[in-house]
């Protein structure tokens, strides 16, 4: 059995048993454990590149750090034109799908490693239009490169003890030094930067932002993207987005939200709602009452709620069967309930305590959320979720 064969009939075995009990002369063991864990990390990440078998992946490290193939195709929604650079290449995902909207794309990475397997990895998929593999640095490559029509950089986030960084002028490379070249170069800059970072730092270290899109995949915020033009002056755009979501971005300025008025609730009404990890991360908050014609419960609790139904309400749904006044009121309310999935928003407790206190199990069946409304009491909202 040679390597090939070796890797395709053990593609879901357990990559630490199949080091210890396997060993054949005509398999090169240390190729084919590596192939198998990478396919096993990217079968959910990068499905279509999981099932080719002619393609050769790397390390752990740049399989975990690369991007899945969901945000990669969001990523190529929003660059095209005629010639591309990825400058900070890696596992190379980013740059075979956006690539696919430009005649010509430059892959550029210091590694040698990864260059080699992205040379390789694009001549097997036919559709790359990855035309050229620069073995070099960014800023290098910037000093000589011709006009481009895009540019993409995803900056390191760690520093050389592998600590992570808050500032982007922390990055490597330093997207802060490289913008003005950057910009110089290519009409549209994208950068893709934490979940992490506070987006109003980042936006002060960063010049010409035109749109921010903050993006999330099943309701976990995933990626920063800052689009940024030489020819923009104005305030950006924020686009709100939970992929494989079937509800709409949303898409606001800063300035709208901060006009918009504070719409809060009296009560707790016949709904509930929770902003998804997108919008929530990217600050939309008085808005939702605005266009949804919801009312806040609280202004720092960023719950909604509302008597008839919203559908289509950027986010979680779920119908109150009742709510309480946390304390001894409480018990009533959680009588016959032995497990609940449990949240907190503007609560003096984390989820662990609560759920020490209440004596409550982990489901999903039964949702809870502890928070407090808007004439400052503490309550608690069970509700079944809807949407």
């Amino acid at each position: 059995m040679d390597t090939r064969q070796f890797i395709e009939a053990h593609l879901f075995d357990d990559v630490h048993e199949l080091a210890l009990k396997h060993h054949n002369a005509k398999v090169d063991m240390a190729l084919a454990l590596r192939q198998i864990a990478a396919r096993q990390l990217l079968r959910k990440k990068v499905p279509s590149w999981a099932d080719n078998p002619d393609l050769l992946f790397p390390a752990h490290l740049s399989i975990e750090q690369c991007s899945s193939e969901a945000t990669a195709r969001y990523k190529a929604s929003l660059l095209g034109g005629g010639r591309f650079a990825d400058l900070t290449g890696g596992l190379g995902v980013d740059c075979y799908f956006i690539s696919q909207n430009f005649q010509h794309c430059d892959y550029v990475e210091v590694s040698e490693e990864l260059c080699a397997l992205a040379e390789h990895n694009f001549g097997v998929l036919s559709d790359a239009m990855v035309t050229r593999i620069n073995p070099m640095s960014a800023e290098e490559y910037l000093h000589h490169c011709e006009p481009l029509d895009g540019i993409f950089l995803d900056p390191a986030r760690r520093d050389v003890h592998g600590r992570k960084v808050v500032s982007v002028a922390d990055c490597s490379p330093n997207v802060v030094e490289l913008q003005t070249l950057m910009l110089q170069k290519a009409k549209r800059v994208m950068v893709k930067l934490s979940p992490m970072l506070d987006i109003s730092l980042a936006l002060n270290e960063l010049h010409h932002v035109k749109e921010v899109h903050v993006v999330a995949v099943g309701n976990e915020c995933k990626e920063l993207l800052f689009i940024m033009e030489a020819a923009f002056e104005g305030r950006p755009t924020f686009v709100c987005v939970n992929l494989e979501s079937p509800q709409p971005p949303v898409t606001f300025t800063m300035e709208a939200e901060k006009a918009s008025g504070l719409q809060l609730a009296k009560e707790v009404g016949r709904y509930l709602y929770e902003p998804n990890a997108a919008v929530m991360k990217g600050g939309c908050y008085r808005l939702l009452t605005e266009r949804y014609g919801v009312e806040q419960l609280h202004r720092n609790s960023h719950l909604y709620t509302s008597d008839l139904l919203i559908p289509g309400f950027p986010g979680r749904i779920f119908e109150v069967e009742d709510w309480a006044l946390y304390g001894k009121k409480a018990k009533t309310l959680l009588e016959g309930v032995e497990k609940a999935s449990i949240a907190v928003r503007n609560f003096p407790m984390t989820v662990a305590e609560l759920r020490k206190q209440l004596k409550i199990g982990d489901g999903d069946q039964v949702f809870l959320f502890a928070t407090t409304l808007s004439d400052d009491k503490k309550v608690i909202i069970k509700g079944i979720k809807i949407q």
